[in-house]
């Protein structure tokens, strides 16, 4: 059995990774591990540090596969991530994240990169959840459905969940935050995934189904 460690950004992550990934990856003979970020134990580091844990883990257990789970939301030039500037200068953010995957990769001592599966969630986890609306309205309870106009107009622009941009009022996180009332991003972001489930999450978003073929490729 092959087994992949998944570095997460936080608890939602790690959540994601034991309720859905684990199982619909235990199939495939691949076991999946979730450790949350060290530094921090759940946020966002400076590359150096996150390098660290990579090369650790990398070093320390011989026959794993180590990936990551961490948003582009919420990156920043202050964190240090190899070819940061560059990537800055590429508009098409699909593009932007696949050269900020290959500085990442290539970041790491060449004698152990070959295991290590960079991965950068576009533009942050909670867009996955936008995967359908039924999900929504089977899950949420009405009385807690309360930004069902907002949820609509999403769903009629954005066929690609992946692309719901990335600043403090439109990021997925912050939408889910007004659409839901008390929304709680571990407990709400659990209910919605489940429901929607690891098959039907990489059919719309390309950027998480490439990432789960690496891992899938990688026995």
């Amino acid at each position: 059995m092959t087994r992949v460690i998944v570095i997460c950004e936080g608890e939602t992550e790690k959540e994601f990774c034991t309720k859905l990934l684990l199982p619909f990856f235990a199939h495939k003979e691949i076991y999946i591990q979730s450790p949350l970020i060290k530094k921090t134990m759940g946020g966002i580091v400076k590359w150096t540090e996150l390098k660290n844990q990579i090369t650790l883990h990398l070093k320390n257990d011989p026959d794993a596969i180590v990936t990551t789970l961490i948003d582009y939301y919420g990156l920043y030039k202050k964190h240090d991530f190899p070819k940061w500037e560059q990537a800055e200068l590429i508009a098409d953010k699909n593009r932007k994240l696949d050269f900020l995957e290959h500085g990442m990769h290539e970041s790491i001592d060449d004698s152990i990169r070959f295991r290590y599966i960079p991965y950068l969630q576009l533009h942050e986890f909670e867009g996955l959840l936008f995967n359908s609306i039924d999900v929504f309205y089977n899950q949420i309870p009405p009385e807690e459905l309360i930004g069902r106009d907002e949820l609509v107009e999403i769903f009629e622009k954005y066929n690609n969940p992946e692309l719901i941009n990335n600043n403090k009022s439109t990021s997925p996180s912050h939408r889910l935050s007004r659409i839901i009332k008390g929304y709680n991003k571990i407990v709400y972001g659990n209910i919605l995934a489940e429901a929607i489930g690891v098959e039907q999450m990489r059919t719309k978003c390309p950027r998480f189904n490439n990432w789960l073929n690496k891992i899938e490729n990688s026995k």
